[in-house]
């Protein structure tokens, strides 16, 4: 696992957030390696049919955003952060928190290990606000 530069990082962070809150899908999914992997209950409930939370290609991690992104719109109009980021240069991670100056948000945890400053491994860890949306969303979506 490569090294990244502290701008690689940033870039990634700032780029991220951006590209998220204005739904930007191109802008997220240029920020993945084509070999990236994705690890997210979000897989289960958007995918009824699956086994484990994993997908595997830049391509299936932009169908699984699409979806969340139709599914989940307004849990997703914009989220907020703080701007706290962890990063050794190898993984970044930062918090969306339930709790935030305007009310309540989907609450997330975004990991991500990177290489030659793109994704290659992406965790999302959902908090209990998150989760019961995702649980809705499954309810409602037929896959």
């Amino acid at each position: 696992m490569s090294e990244n530069t502290e701008t690689q990082i940033r870039h990634l962070y700032e780029r991220w957030h951006e590209a998220i809150n204005s739904h930007d899908l191109d802008g997220v999914m240029a920020l993945y390696a084509e070999h990236a992997v994705l690890e997210t209950p979000a897989i289960l409930a958007m995918y009824k049919d699956r086994e484990e939370g994993i997908l595997r290609g830049r391509g299936e991690i932009r169908k699984l955003f699409a979806i969340v992104e139709r599914a989940l719109a307004k849990e997703f109009r914009e989220l907020y952060r703080t701007r706290l980021f962890l990063s050794d240069g190898k993984l970044l991670l930062w918090e969306y928190p339930r709790k935030t100056p305007t009310g309540d948000q989907v609450d997330l945890v975004e990991s991500m290990d990177i290489e030659n400053g793109l994704i290659v491994y992406h965790r999302v860890y959902w908090g209990w606000k998150g989760f019961k949306a995702l649980m809705s969303a499954r309810d409602k979506t037929a896959s």
